[in-house]
């Protein structure tokens, strides 16, 4: 179905762009409400940490864990080209006659991610600040209206829209807007504020900057919250549907200050908490991180483009298992498409996980597996080292204590 014509639509032309057979210049409507989405106060700039003064208080060791810290030590984040790759093989179109919602899709796992699900045959809206000449407060290059044109170049259909997911009022005309041109609400991956500036800065929990939590907080974890609900009020009445909160480490750990891991430990429970609530209504709701990711960022700090990332293997051997965005969107491509996916709900997957289960590649016939690597910890300085061994031992005690109290309360639970 295509999107409805009609001056009614409450977003402007600036806001919206549909490629890949779809029509969608629309006019504002003078009773819709809808304001444009915010532009200023989300944003925010990270001082530089040096070699000798960097910390990190996470305690899950992923590759994000392992690299970043270097990242955000020698890098603060600039516009860049935005990411090119040659183009993948297609895979079967398994997910044709789906709708699916990616939201962050303006770049890195996000914009893999709906690359993916297009060329798996789904009508993918791709959401997110970043428009031409209207970037986000990231103040990147990449745009939603260019990850609409790749999945149109590769034959797929993509809806660009300008939305920023921390309003509520935007996300719920987002959803009656996809319900009125389709019918259906499949898919909904949130991906937003995955590389926000203010949950790059690592340091101490006693060095943080407390007065940017609000603008965390509501970025990283109020924005999915906001999502993930009028998602599910799409998918009720249907009984099926699948919610992914894409998020860092398949660990408790994640973020390198206290706000970015109260925000990445929501993206991982919540889903397990709402995974209870939707198992009623047929709906699941997991969260997968991606290994090592050769994001638009990353490929900028080694020096390098898509063409050519083996080079940076010759500074760290770890990132020869470094995969594609569209590798981490193949993985839950396979996971939406697999049909007894009501079976993996409430989990947190490592896109590895999903590649082994699913048998996927990446564009490039590889199939990473960060999971099965062994890092090569000698990048890294040896009171880190110490910091992973001792939070994985404290973690471990952690979860083991929990996983008894849990199983000695659900045997009282009446059946």
């Amino acid at each position: 179905m295509r999107e409805p014509s009609g001056s009614s639509h409450p977003f402007n032309t600036d806001s919206s762009l549909c490629v890949g057979g779809h029509s969608c210049r629309r006019g504002m409507s003078k009773d819709s409400g809808i304001r444009h989405p915010r532009t200023s106060g989300e944003g925010g700039s990270e001082s530089a940490v040096d070699r000798s003064t960097w910390s990190i208080t996470s305690i899950g060791i992923t590759a994000g864990e392992v690299f970043f810290w270097t990242l955000k030590r020698d890098l603060r984040m600039s516009p860049e080209s935005s990411l090119t790759m040659p183009t993948p093989r297609k895979p079967r179109q398994k997910l044709s006659g789906r709708v699916a919602l990616v939201a962050g899709a303006t770049r890195g796992a996000g914009r893999g991610i709906a690359r993916a699900l297009g060329e798996s045959g789904a009508v993918v809206y791709c959401t997110g600040r970043s428009v031409k000449g209207k970037p986000s407060p990231y103040k990147r290059p990449e745009t939603i209206q260019e990850t609409a044109a790749i999945i149109a170049a590769a034959g797929g259909q993509a809806i660009a829209v300008r939305v920023d997911h921390t309003e509520e009022r935007a996300v719920k005309a987002l959803v009656r807007r996809i319900l009125r041109a389709h019918g259906r609400l499949d898919i909904v991956v949130d991906s937003v504020a995955g590389e926000d500036p203010l949950m790059g800065v690592y340091g101490h929990m006693w060095e943080a900057n407390v007065q940017t939590a609000d603008a965390v907080f509501r970025q990283g974890l109020t924005s999915r919250i906001i999502t993930a609900k009028h998602a599910a009020l799409a998918m009720i009445p249907a009984r099926r549907g699948l919610i992914v909160e894409v998020t860092e480490a398949d660990m408790i750990g994640g973020g390198g200050n206290p706000m970015a891991q109260a925000v990445k430990m929501g993206q991982k429970v919540l889903p397990l908490l709402w995974a209870a609530e939707l198992a009623p209504h047929g709906i699941t709701a997991v969260a997968v991180t991606p290994g090592f990711l050769r994001s638009e960022t990353m490929l900028e700090h080694f020096g390098v483009t898509e063409e050519n990332w083996r080079d940076a293997g010759k500074k760290d051997s770890n990132f020869l298992q470094s995969e594609s965005p569209l590798f981490v969107g193949r993985a839950i491509a396979a996971l939406a498409a697999d049909p007894h996916v009501r079976a993996r709900t409430g989990m947190l997957y490592g896109s590895w996980e999903l590649g082994r289960d699913y048998q996927i590649s990446d564009y490039d016939g590889r199939r990473p597996d960060w999971g099965r690597h062994t890092i090569d910890f000698s990048v890294l300085p040896p009171d880190l080292i110490a910091l992973f061994r001792t939070g994985a031992a404290l973690e471990l005690n952690w979860l083991t204590t929990l996983a008894k109290r849990t199983r000695k309360f659900r045997a009282q639970v009446p059946s």
